[in-house]
């Protein structure tokens, strides 16, 4: 699990032309669960007229914290030094490849890195009792809807799985 990294933005909407207004990033480092996440500042290209005062309300978030956030291009570099050679996961794979995607198109960047889904990995890296932990875990944590603590409650659920993971002859056990 030490391989992965989970990713949660947050976003102005739910539509085909939002964009990200706040990236978090969690993993596991000796034992514990590591977090970065940034508000980000609208890129001049993105559709401001695209702003949910509905998103806004469920996040908590105000168009007026994205003002003085970091730019894109400071948001995506310090992004890629948390990442690190780390994986991408998430429990929304598309809706965060697409705002990654939108991401690194306002950085002038053409490589995206690929987003696996949370559920798939979960499935190799634990199984039974471990598994049954993880999804419990998740389940008694409300998602904040805050892209640092709703990636971080799911490296969580991974912690707390690892913890209930028969070491030998599991399918995709990482020792």
């Amino acid at each position: 699990m030490s391989n992965f990294a989970i990713l949660d933005f947050e976003a102005s909407s739910l539509s085909a032309v939002s964009w990200p207004i706040e990236i978090g990033l969690s993993w596991i480092e000796k034992d514990a669960v590591q977090t970065w996440s940034s508000l980000i500042c609208p890129a001049a290209a993105w559709d401001l007229s695209d702003w949910s005062p509905q998103s806004a309300a469920v996040h908590n978030i105000p168009f007026l914290n994205l003002e003085p956030a970091p730019s894109v291009a400071d948001v995506t570099q310090a992004f890629l030094k948390a990442l690190g050679a780390r994986c991408l996961v998430s429990d929304a794979p598309e809706f965060e490849a697409r705002w990654l995607t939108k991401l690194f198109c306002a950085d002038g960047r053409d490589e995206i890195p690929p987003v696996k889904d949370y559920h798939e990995v979960s499935s190799t890296l634990y199984s039974g009792y471990a598994l049954d932990m993880l999804y419990e875990t998740l389940e008694r944590r409300a998602a904040p809807h805050r892209a640092g603590p709703d990636s971080a409650r799911l490296a969580t659920g991974w912690l707390k799985a690892s913890k209930h993971q028969v070491r030998r002859g599991q399918k995709g056990m990482i020792s």
